[in-house]
């Protein structure tokens, strides 16, 4: 099988695709066909070892001092099960099934090896691209939104960073879930994230996000260029501010109100974004990219801040 390593970081073009023998699954796991595979800000940051501010020693010390240690990166999937571990009664070969994998990565490659319970059945009605595409961003916003910010009917909600993974999932998701969007991005994405949902838009070179004067009941900082206290001042009394790409700082002081971090990968949650998307409640907004040998565009695509929603590269072509 062809797979792309990063044995380095680096630059977009330091990646490589090499070949591989096809894994085989220990206990508990299945082996996957990768069908499509997501390529987000979290892949370009391993790739490159630039991490938020705060976390670079760190981060380096857990993940590789020279490189990242897992090798191959991707952490979102769709595809085929074809062999299962012993003691997986719940899956079998031939399922489709999409998930994550978290820190052990690997989903840029050919084949992966998955632990079962990540692994949530696809909805035939849904593209492997779409499956595989709606899962960073999807999970990153349903949780702030919905489990730390918990956002009510009639909220009023303020995406900066709007047209991007986080940003437009949490456009549409604070839609479904009652709140009244105001979205931050270029005027080249607003007819983007005013179909997904938001009734006002807001464009950050004319009017910046610094200088706006009133308050919202959750902000939530989907790109990581809105300081605390500029959230904190655009919030609402008892309201809500949600830093998606926060420095280590951000992350230990907390507050009351304050969320930051990262999210869980819950196969819970996976299934129900799966299904708003299959029902076509939630557009995954997705662009393929091409075969793996296209990660190094897709990665500069990512680098450069052009990027608009999900990118995904289909690692059978």
């Amino acid at each position: 099988m062809q797979l792309v390593r990063v044995e380095r970081y680096g630059p977009p073009d330091s990646v490589v695709v090499a070949d591989a023998p096809v894994p085989r699954p220990g206990r508990g796991e299945v082996v996957v066909r990768v069908e499509a595979a997501g390529v987000n800000s979290g892949d370009a940051r391993m790739r490159a070892g630039r991490f938020p501010p705060g976390f670079g020693l760190l981060a380096r010390l857990a993940i590789g001092l020279r490189g990242p240690r897992a090798g191959v990166l991707g952490s979102t999937f769709s595809g085929v099960v074809v062999e299962v571990g012993d003691g997986v009664d719940e899956l079998a070969a031939g399922d489709e099934v999409a998930g994550m994998t978290g820190v052990r990565m690997g989903c840029h490659a050919e084949f992966a090896v998955v632990p079962a319970g990540s692994a949530v059945r696809k909805p035939a009605t849904l593209s492997h691209p779409d499956a595989a595409g709606v899962l960073f961003g999807g999970t990153t916003a349903l949780h702030f939104l919905r489990d730390r910010a918990a956002i009510k009917p009639g909220a009023s909600v303020l995406v900066n960073g709007a047209s991007g993974s986080v940003g437009s999932a949490a456009v549409q998701l604070a839609t479904i879930l009652g709140g009244t969007v105001t979205a931050v991005c270029s005027a080249a994405n607003r007819d983007l994230v005013t179909r997904l949902g938001a009734q006002r838009w807001i464009d950050y070179r004319r009017t910046p996000i610094a200088t706006l004067g009133e308050r919202f009941d959750v902000v939530f900082d989907a790109v990581g260029n809105l300081s605390r206290a500029e959230g904190l001042r655009l919030r609402a009394a008892d309201g809500a501010l949600v830093l998606a790409v926060a420095g280590l700082w951000d992350m230990v002081r907390g507050g009351r109100g304050v969320f930051a971090g990262s999210a869980p990968e819950r196969a819970e949650d996976v299934a129900e974004l799966l299904q708003l998307a299959a029902a076509g409640r939630l557009d995954p907004v997705v662009a393929v990219v091409g075969g793996l040998s296209a990660l190094p565009e897709a990665y500069r695509l990512i680098d450069g801040g052009h990027k608009v929603g999900n990118l995904v590269v289909l690692p059978g072509n």
